[in-house]
């Protein structure tokens, strides 16, 4: 073996490797020294990107199947632990669901954790966490802490200097465990034990952590209805079919981790119930089984395959549904949507009547939605409300520390203020949402009848609470972008089109269904001296930086306009303007100047879609124009005008590609359609045509581009 020294900085994995059967004896030293029960080793990625399991003792491996590999930017104790370089304390199942909602959700269990950096003074080599049942103190001793960093300390050490031994492999069996100690006596001993559990009148089983069967008495393979050499080296729930539901191996797995004994029943088909008491130790879970006595005729009459709901308490959300939900609240946009998606997905599952998601502003608690009250006044009243008042929710709202109140009486002994009962409702969760560290509001949950909230509930709900918490953060955003958007699109936007002689006039404007529901089209109509110039456009984009730069652009063509320069020399300045700006964006502009009197227009394009003509005999063309490249690229860009007819009753289509443009759709094929649909409905009064016009895409469920039109007829229009 070599003592070679880590250089400072160089990457751990990049060196010699301590082998596997020393890091399991190292994390059995260090679990024993703080009698701790479960515990496991990482080692840092050579990338330095990744804590990879290497040894793990005390559970199986698929307890922390999720967490085999681990990455460094992850809300994961063992790398908060190695980021930060400190000891990361979890004294129980409440502070796991508030700070680690992910871990909560696959391990509601009462148990306590603690994760270290194994590290030197120069460089990092990886982490261990270590668990204690939930019964142990809810604070580490100051020696328990000394030990631990001892520990940690000399893996560290041994680490640095270790050499010889292939890397450790994250999927290897454990190492054989030691033969017992205490030669044919012990034998003897043991057989007598054996011999002992065999005349037992109930059945007796014992499980490994991994769930498999080490040991069956006669009774117990009796009553499972399975041969002894059929369990023996296999998996409880894999052995017997009527066991094979999640529910009891969950059982298993509280008592494990939780080192608390568990108990279910199960029906033994055809209508047989058993009754299972799990009984934890260090080294796995021992079982007894007998025949269930005094089980109601409710409960017979009601059994499948699942347990006796008066006997088990299930898991409430499955982690199938947790990751449902979790996908979900990506989708969710708005504060609204957030609240039907926990309405509909999640209040049910938990067996709640009601549910109340509250926030604060300016030191007062509002109401951001609510379901399932049939009077909406006993919600709104708390609108408002000063965050001051002693009620459960600005107190939750204030402290972020969850309250679970069973009965209408605790509510009134702790809060004595009649008010704060919402009427009709007998037991309340309020759970606290909180993201990136800060309050964001409080989640209510309120049941029809007194209910109590046993430890795994509550580390549940905690940690959907962490995921709700999550998603209104974002939807708070939102719609506060969303309302600031939609104000500056409503205010550069024209609120009304002016009445000017010889010319009707009608537009449109569909936001996109996607993103901020804003864009950057724009339309203007604007009277120049007996004439009218009108204007439409699209900036580049979907935010309030293309509505902004759309403003920008629709001001300058009024004032060019208003000191009557040409319609190319409106574009060519209003070009150079969106250069100077230094905006990274463009736009497309078509400009026109109408001269009602000699019946004739002018127009000039920057890379807008070519305008439609209607002539009053009902015949439908496109105008291609030529003109320049699109606003805000070429400093120098021209944009010539060419010189449009109008007979009294011409109709001309001014529109934004949002209007003929879709996924799929050619956008020639698209034009004609258009066409095809102005030249039928062309005569009907412009405000109907518009909305003719538009209604195809106005009625589809998602529009990818926002659409502008504006509608202008010369004249008096032709009647058929």
């Amino acid at each position: 073996m070599s003592d070679r020294q880590s250089t400072p900085g160089e990457p751990p994995g990049s060196g010699p490797a301590v082998g596997r059967s020393a890091l399991s004896l190292a994390l059995a030293s260090m679990m024993e020294e703080v009698h701790a029960h479960a515990g496991a080793v990482y080692l840092l990625s050579p990338d330095r990107r990744m804590l990879q399991m290497a040894v793990l003792a005390g559970l199986p491996r698929s307890f922390a199947a999720p967490w085999e590999r681990v990455p460094m930017t992850a809300r994961i104790p063992v790398a908060d632990a190695v980021r930060e370089r400190r000891l990361v304390w979890i004294g129980g199942e409440e502070e796991m669901a508030r700070r680690y909602p992910r871990i909560a959700v696959v391990l509601p269990y009462p148990f306590a954790l603690a994760a270290l950096p194994v590290a030197t003074g120069s460089a990092v080599y990886g982490a261990v966490f270590l668990t204690w049942p939930g019964t142990r103190p809810a604070e580490l001793s100051g020696r328990e802490r000394e030990q631990l960093a001892a520990a940690c300390d000399r893996l560290a050490l041994r680490l640095e200097r270790g050499a010889g031994a292939r890397p450790p492999a994250p999927h290897e069996p454990e190492p054989a465990a030691a033969p017992a100690a205490g030669g044919v006596a012990g034998s003897l001993g043991a057989l007598e034990a054996v011999r002992m559990a065999g005349r037992m009148p109930y059945g007796l089983c014992s499980l490994d952590v991994h769930g498999r069967v080490g040991f069956v008495n006669p009774a117990a393979a009796e009553l499972l209805g399975v041969p002894a050499d059929r369990l023996l080296g296999t998996p409880l729930w894999a052995a017997v079919p009527w066991l094979n539901d999640p529910v009891y191996e969950d059982r298993y797995r509280a008592a494990l981790l939780s080192q608390h004994t568990a108990s279910f029943m199960a029906l033994r088909p055809p209508g047989e119930w058993l009754s299972f008491r799990l009984y934890p130790s260090r080294n796995g879970v021992s079982v007894r089984i007998s025949l269930a006595r005094g089980v109601s005729g409710a409960a017979r009459a009601g059994a499948g395959s699942g347990p006796a709901p008066a006997e088990t308490p299930s898991r409430l959300v499955t982690i199938a549904q947790v990751l449902s939900l979790a996908g979900a609240l990506t989708e969710a946009a708005g504060v609204q949507d957030v609240v039907q998606l926990v309405a509909d997905e999640i209040a049910p599952t938990l067996g709640s009547q009601a549910l109340v998601v509250l926030g604060s502003r300016a030191g007062r608690m509002h109401v951001l939605g609510h379901r399932g009250y049939p009077d909406p006044y006993v919600v709104e009243r708390f609108d408002g409300m000063p965050l001051t008042e002693r009620t459960p929710g600005t107190q939750v709202l204030r402290t972020g520390v969850p309250a679970f109140l069973q009965s209408a009486e605790q509510l009134e002994h702790l809060y004595p203020v009649r008010q704060a009962t919402p009427d009709g409702f007998a037991a309340w969760a309020y759970l606290p949402l909180i993201a990136s560290g800060r309050p964001v509001g409080t989640w209510v949950l309120a049941y029809a009848r007194p209910h109590p909230f046993p430890a795994e509930e509550r580390a549940v709900l905690t940690s959907l609470a962490g995921l709700v918490a999550q998603a209104l953060d974002r939807a708070l955003l939102y719609d506060a972008k969303h309302r600031l958007a939609h104000g500056l699109q409503e205010a550069l936007l024209p609120h009304s089109l002016p009445s000017l002689p010889g010319i009707e006039a009608a537009a449109r404007y569909l936001p996109a269904t996607r993103g901020m529901d804003i864009g950057g089209d724009f339309y203007d109509l604007v009277p120049v001296e007996g004439m009218a110039a009108a204007v439409i456009g699209d900036v580049q984009g979907h935010n309030v930086t293309a509505a902004g730069l759309m403003g920008q652009i629709r001001t300058a063509v009024r004032a060019y306009t208003a000191v009557g320069e040409t319609p190319e020399e409106v574009m060519r300045r209003t070009n150079r303007l969106l250069i100077d700006l230094g905006s990274d964006l463009f736009a497309s502009c078509l400009y026109l100047r109408i001269d009602p009197g000699r019946r004739r227009a002018v127009l000039s394009r920057a890379g807008h879609p070519p305008p439609l003509l209607r002539r009053p005999d009902g015949r439908v063309r496109v105008l291609d124009l030529a003109g320049g490249p699109l606003l805000g690229i070429e400093a120098s860009a021209a944009y010539p005008t060419s010189e449009v007819d109008l007979s009294p009753g011409s109709l001309l289509v001014l529109y934004t590609d949002g209007l003929v443009e879709s996924p799929g759709v050619d956008f020639e094929d698209a034009l004609a359609d258009l066409g095809r649909r102005l030249g039928q409905a062309g005569d009907l009064p412009l405000d109907a045509l518009a909305d003719t016009l538009v209604r195809h895409v106005a009625d589809a469920e998602e529009r990818i581009d926002d659409i502008a039109l504006l509608l202008l007829r010369t004249g008096e229009r032709r009647e058929h």
